[in-house]
């Protein structure tokens, strides 16, 4: 009887919690704070920063590899720090000096199709009969 109160209590205190991090929108407008939005790109990329800014945030996708960025007012200041870190890191993916393994593959088809087959040249050989 007392452990199923105190589950009841436990059960009652997670649910009046605030939920942190990434959350859905209707959540995060449940905060009753104001919310700001920000177009991103890369949701995945963005998670990995945003947890270590420990700031509470939610996606809303509006199309083909386009999301909106939702954030409450009161953290601008990191969502700011993490989205410079977010943006530093997706640069420097995009100005990565490492060609991928498909493009390489149609160079060297290429090249290989610009250079002359080379052609064996077949000649009969003279058969001798010893008799």
């Amino acid at each position: 009887m007392l452990q199923a109160a105190g589950r009841q209590i436990a059960k009652r205190h997670r649910a009046a919690q605030r939920p942190h991090g990434r959350q859905s929108v209707k959540k995060l407008m449940g905060h009753g704070e104001n919310v700001n939005s920000i177009e991103v790109e890369s949701p995945k990329l963005f998670d990995r920063m945003a947890r270590r800014f420990n700031v509470d945030y939610a996606f809303y996708q509006t199309g083909p590899d386009k999301y909106l960025l939702f954030f409450k007012a009161g953290q601008a200041d990191a969502i700011t720090a993490c989205f410079e870190s977010y943006s530093r890191k997706l640069l420097g993916k995009s100005k990565s000096s490492r060609i991928p393994i498909r493009e390489r593959l149609k160079r060297a088809a290429d090249q290989l199709a610009k250079e002359k087959p080379k052609t064996k040249e077949r000649a009969k050989e003279v058969v001798r009969e010893e008799r």
